[in-house]
C-alpha cells in the first residue's frame, strides 16, 4: 500500500480495482495556453545504467581494449549506428535506433549529475530533489515543476502523475499526485466500492470524490492489451502503457515519473545477450509502447530516461561492472530534435578516466532537464535555477534539444 509525506490524508489512501490512487485537489488549474499541449515524463532507470554499453563509442581506439568482453560487437552480434561511426546503439534497442533516424530521439553520452560518491541511495537522492548533494528535502524537482507551470488553459489538479504504489521522491512535494500501480491485489467489486462513494458522500465528500476518480482510473485502465511475455519486457510494457493511457486523457496529468528497476550489473552484465541486453529490449519495447498508446499526443510529448549514476569504464571480475560516474541519458519524442549524439567526449585513456576508473563527466544532466524544461514547459531561467535546481545558477539550460 503506498505511503506519503501528507500524514493529513492518511486516512485517505485507497485500495481500488486494478490501482492504488492518491489524489490531491489543493492545485489551480494550471497549463498552457494556445495549441500546444505539452507533456514531460521521466524515465527513472535505477540502479545505474552502464552507458558504454548502451551507446557505445565505437570509435574510440581505446573502446575495445579497454571494455574486452563487454564491448559491443564481440559476440559477432551487429551494432546499430548512430549519426556516423563514433557511437553506437546497443542493438537490443531498434526501436530506439528507428526514432532516432526518424529524428525522435537523441542521446546525451558522458553525462551526470553533480553527484560523485557512487552510493544507489545518495545517487537517486541527487536525481530526484535536484540538489547538489544527498539531503533530507521532502520534495523533489518534477514537483516543483508542477507548481511552476505557467497558468493557462489547461485543466486537471493532478498534474503529475507517479507510476507505482509510492509518490517517488521526484514527485513528492505540494503539487496534486496521481498514482497507479498494476494490480497486485483482489480488487474491489465496482458495486460496493460505489455504494461506499455514495455513504462517504453524505459525509466526507472529499473521500467521496477520491474514490469515484480512482473508479473512472480503474475503468480507464482495464482490458489493455499488454505483451504476455514475462520477465522485464513485460513489467516495463505494463507500466508504459499505464502512463500512457492516464497521459493520453484530455484531463489527465501532464507530468509522469516512471521507475525502472535492475540496471545494478555486477555480475554476468551481459551487454550483447544477457541480462543487461534484456534490460534494454524490455526498455526499447515500453518507451515504443508509451509512444503508441499516446497517440496523438506523442507530438507534444519529451521522455528523458535518465539513472543515478553510470558504472567502470572496464569490467569487474564477475563478469560485470561496478558503480561508475558518467553514463547516457536519452531524450526522446515527438518535439525532440533528434538524430544526433550531444557529447564532449573526455576520452577512454587511463588518464583520462574520473578518478582513473570512470567515463569521466563532461555534460551536467541538469542542463539537459533545464533545457527541456525552458523550451518545453516554458520555465524561465531564474525559476529553473532557483526552485526547481536550486544552487544551479552556473548550469546554463542546454538549448536546441526540442522544437
Amino acid at each position: 500500500m503506498e505511503s506519503c509525506n501528507y500524514t493529513a490524508l492518511t486516512r485517505r489512501k485507497l485500495l481500488i480495482g486494478a490501482g492504488t490512487v492518491a489524489a490531491w485537489s489543493m492545485m489551480p488549474k494550471a497549463g498552457f495556453a494556445g495549441t500546444r499541449d505539452p507533456r514531460f515524463v521521466v524515465v527513472l532507470l535505477r540502479g545505474a545504467l552502464d552507458g558504454l554499453a548502451a551507446v557505445a563509442p565505437v570509435g574510440d581506439p581505446n573502446y575495445r581494449p579497454l571494455r574486452g568482453a563487454l564491448a559491443l560487437g564481440e559476440g559477432g552480434k551487429d551494432v546499430l549506428p548512430l549519426a556516423g561511426s563514433f557511437f553506437a546503439l546497443n542493438d537490443a534497442m531498434p526501436k530506439l535506433h528507428g526514432r532516432f533516424a526518424k529524428g525522435e530521439a537523441l542521446v546525451v553520452h558522458a553525462a551526470a549529475t553533480p553527484y560523485r560518491s557512487r552510493s544507489h541511495f545518495d545517487g537517486q537522492n541527487v536525481l530526484e530533489s535536484g540538489l547538489e548533494g544527498p539531503s533530507g528535502t521532502q520534495d523533489g524537482w518534477l514537483n516543483r515543476v508542477a507548481v511552476a507551470l505557467p497558468a493557462g488553459e489547461r485543466v486537471g489538479t493532478q498534474p503529475g502523475l507517479a507510476i507505482g504504489p509510492t509518490i517517488p521522491l521526484i514527485l513528492a512535494g505540494p503539487a496534486g499526485t496521481l498514482t497507479w500501480s498494476p494490480q497486485t491485489f483482489q480488487p474491489a467489486v465496482e458495486d460496493t466500492a460505489l455504494r461506499l462513494a455514495s455513504l462517504y458522500g453524505e459525509s466526507d465528500q472529499e473521500l467521496a470524490k477520491l474514490l469515484t476518480e480512482g473508479l473512472e482510473t480503474d475503468r480507464m485502465m482495464a482490458n489493455s492489451a499488454f505483451d504476455i511475455e514475462k520477465g522485464p519486457a513485460r513489467a516495463f510494457r505494463i507500466l508504459a502503457n499505464g502512463a500512457a493511457k492516464l497521459l493520453a486523457e484530455e484531463d489527465g496529468p501532464r507530468l509522469a515519473a516512471i521507475s525502472y528497476e535492475g540496471w545494478d550489473t555486477h555480475v554476468q552484465e551481459g551487454a550483447d545477450n544477457g541480462r543487461l541486453a534484456k534490460n534494454l529490449s524490455a526498455l526499447d519495447l515500453a518507451l515504443d509502447d508509451l509512444a503508441e498508446t499516446l497517440g496523438p499526443a506523442w507530438k507534444d510529448t519529451v521522455v528523458a530516461v535518465v539513472t543515478e549514476f553510470g558504472r567502470t569504464a572496464w569490467g569487474n571480475g564477475g563478469g560485470g561492472t561496478d558503480h561508475g560516474t558518467a553514463t547516457t541519458a536519452f531524450l526522446v519524442g515527438g518535439p525532440v530534435k533528434g538524430g544526433r549524439v550531444i557529447a564532449d567526449w573526455p576520452g577512454l585513456r587511463e588518464a583520462d578516466l574520473f578518478e582513473g576508473r570512470d567515463l569521466k563527466p563532461t555534460t551536467d544532466l541538469r542542463a539537459v532537464l533545464k533545457g527541456v524544461l525552458k523550451d518545453h514547459l516554458g520555465l524561465s531561467d531564474r525559476t529553473l535555477a532557483t526552485d526547481i535546481f536550486p544552487g544551479s545558477l552556473g548550469v546554463r539550460p542546454m538549448a536546441g534539444l526540442v522544437a
